[in-house]
């Protein structure tokens, strides 16, 4: 009767240890596609803040995005960016991998002359 039980703990263990592992697997393959649906992409734009809430808005058509990650972008609120990131489009959101301040533009630096000279 030992034998048996021995036998069937036994048997457990190892078809619990193959469902994990099966469970796993499963997991890194939609952690991959949603990377392969979600290209990764260089924005420049500006940091905006509301809140808790921290949206990125796009130079090139001043879209906003929210931000799935806002720490990374914490300290750049109002600053002139440029973000590599995972983009989905569909939920209207971006996954900052990197951030670069770039440098004020001339048009900034002509606007704050004005403003210091008036």
């Amino acid at each position: 009767m030992k034998k048996v039980f021995a036998v069937a703990l036994a048997l457990a263990v190892v078809t619990s240890i193959a469902v994990a592992q099966s469970d796993m697997s499963k997991d890194q393959g939609m952690k991959a596609g949603n990377s392969a649906s979600a290209p990764l992409k260089t924005i420049k734009g500006t940091v905006k803040a509301d809140g808790n809430k921290v949206m990125f808005v796009s130079d090139k058509d001043n879209k906003s995005w929210d931000v799935t990650n806002p720490d990374v972008l914490k300290g750049h609120e109002g600053h002139h960016v440029q973000v590599s990131a995972h983009v989905y489009a569909d939920k209207n959101q971006i996954h900052v991998m990197s951030v670069k301040m770039l440098p004020a533009s001339k048009m900034d630096s002509n606007m704050k002359s004005d403003s210091m000279s008036k």
